[in-house]
């Protein structure tokens, strides 16, 4: 398990890493999925175990929830989706979220499906019928409320909804539902090798900060504010 007292800056610098990394891809290193024909469907399972039925090769997602379009950016999906929460389009809340600094452009004009933090409007996501809804959720002991939200989102829209928790890196629990929901994104969109990809560059930067703290005594440990 990572320090507490790392994790705060491991998240930010991970983060920002991150978005450099897909602006240096640009369009080289993308995966080419064969075209599906129209109406054929895949069966997957989501981060909370959920079995959700989805086409094979969506055009077209929106995603609700904290995080939940940062990682969507991370596995080179943001040309898909045709929405957005209320705060991709506020100037005052892009600091802090390099993925939003970035792409801001892209998605300030894309139609409001709700609010921030997971409180979308079913009706205006129907509007825009998109192929899939990825629904992200914070970090809980149980899922039970979660996986019910997710279910009754999907019976509202008729759209289907892959679900998971936002996950961290605080634990290896935690670290563990971060990687299931980027899994189960990344099969969505067959996104799977870029998942690995953004997976293992994690746990390399992870290893290679803690090998550069590693004899630090917790006493003399710094900490910091992540706001």
């Amino acid at each position: 398990m990572i320090s507490p007292r790392l994790s705060g800056s491991l998240v930010a610098a991970i983060a920002t890493a991150l978005v450099l990394l897909i602006l240096a891809a640009g369009c080289t290193g993308t995966e080419s999925t064969p075209a599906a024909g129209a109406g054929q469907t895949t069966a997957i399972t989501d981060g909370f175990g959920r079995t959700v039925t989805v086409p094979s090769s969506p055009e077209s997602v929106v995603c609700s929830g904290s995080g939940c379009l940062r990682y969507l950016v991370y596995l080179q999906g943001q040309d898909l989706v045709t929405g957005v929460e209320d705060n991709e389009k506020k100037e005052s809340m892009v600091e802090g979220r390099p993925y939003a600094l970035v792409y801001r452009s892209q998605f300030k004009d894309l139609p409001l499906i709700g609010e921030f933090r997971g409180k979308e409007d079913p009706e205006k996501i129907i509007a825009l019928s998109p192929d899939v809804i990825f629904k992200a959720y914070i970090i809980g002991a149980s899922h039970r409320a979660d996986i019910d939200d997710a279910d009754k989102l999907q019976a509202k829209t008729g759209i289907p909804v892959v679900a998971f928790s936002y996950g961290s890196l605080r634990s290896d629990t935690e670290k563990a539902e971060m990687y299931a929901g980027l899994r189960a994104m990344a099969e969505v969109i067959g996104k799977q090798d870029r998942a690995e990809e953004v997976i293992a560059y994690i746990e390399d930067t992870m290893a290679d900060l803690e090998r550069r703290t590693g004899d630090i005594p917790a006493s003399e440990q710094k900490e910091v504010y992540v706001g």
